[in-house]
């Protein structure tokens, strides 16, 4: 059985799917723990935690690296691997930069754009899919709503049928309107995760460092559940002043000799010393 078997099921008994990134072995785990069905391992690690100015800057041995980290923090999961930018430009090309993700830990990988090629040539080798539509952010370098007009919307809608045709496995939505996105949801097989697509689809996804409230950035497709970066902005700030108080470490934090090995240590250490010059 597939690994993306349970989520069709999930779809046609309209159990939402929860997806959200992942791009190290701690967070894994703790999503593992909280029952997220999907960790996407997303090319937006570039901008996230690499410091990358954009996706396009994000390579194979990145991906490579960060869903290994994320496989190893949640063994039992179902992960998710991106295709970077231009490591998927012919199928053969797609079908070697797959294998690797797949080497390192991922279930399923995903690409951006009408690629019915790629799906399927990857079906083909055994390799599932998931498919990107509406705002792209590989290609799309401004992140506007796609699809607002009848024609887009239109070739979005095609777009997701060939795709599904294809064989993908699941299918993200991102940024585009409501209505759009739950024609596209309700015209597919393959389950749809929505992100900035509205409550239509058959899943959601956020990043993890926007959930989390990591950065200053505020979208409108995200909830913010914590606001995790001023609270550690104040434990670094008060580590720093216990080590300036000489407040940290304190004794609960040291380690100790035994009397008679510390004895004997400085005794021979005091024969050791060298004069000062």
């Amino acid at each position: 059985m597939s690994v993306s078997a349970r989520f069709f099921d999930m779809k046609r008994a309209g159990a939402p799917i929860a997806v959200l990134t992942a791009y190290d072995a701690p967070t894994a785990r703790l999503e593992a723990e909280a029952g997220v069905d999907v960790l996407l391992v997303g090319d937006s690690v570039g901008v996230n935690v690499l410091g990358y100015a954009s996706e396009r800057e994000v390579s194979l041995a990145d991906m490579v690296h960060h869903v290994g980290a994320v496989r190893r923090g949640a063994p039992r999961s179902v992960v998710i691997g991106d295709l970077p930018f231009r490591t998927y430009e012919t199928p053969a090309e797609a079908l070697a930069s797959a294998r690797a993700l797949v080497a390192a830990g991922a279930d399923i990988v995903k690409f951006e754009g009408a690629r019915p090629d790629v799906a399927g040539t990857l079906r083909g080798e055994g390799i599932e899919t998931c498919g990107h539509l509406g705002l792209e952010p590989q290609t799309h370098l401004a992140p506007r709503v796609k699809g607002r007009a009848a024609p887009d919307a239109l070739k979005l809608l095609e777009d997701a049928r060939a795709l599904d045709d294809a064989g993908v496995s699941l299918l993200v939505l991102e940024m585009i309107p409501q209505e759009v996105a739950r024609e596209v949801t309700r015209a597919i097989c393959a389950p749809t995760i929505g992100i900035g697509a509205g409550g239509g689809t058959d899943g959601q996804v956020l990043v993890v460092t926007d959930l989390l409230g990591v950065g200053e950035r505020e979208f409108r497709h995200n909830r913010r559940y914590q606001r995790f970066g001023p609270l550690a902005l104040d434990a670094f700030r008060a580590y720093v002043h216990d080590v300036g108080r000489r407040d940290f470490p304190c004794e609960e934090n040291a380690a100790h000799m035994a009397p008679e090995e510390l004895e004997a240590f400085l005794a021979q250490a005091r024969g050791l010393s060298r004069a000062a010059p």
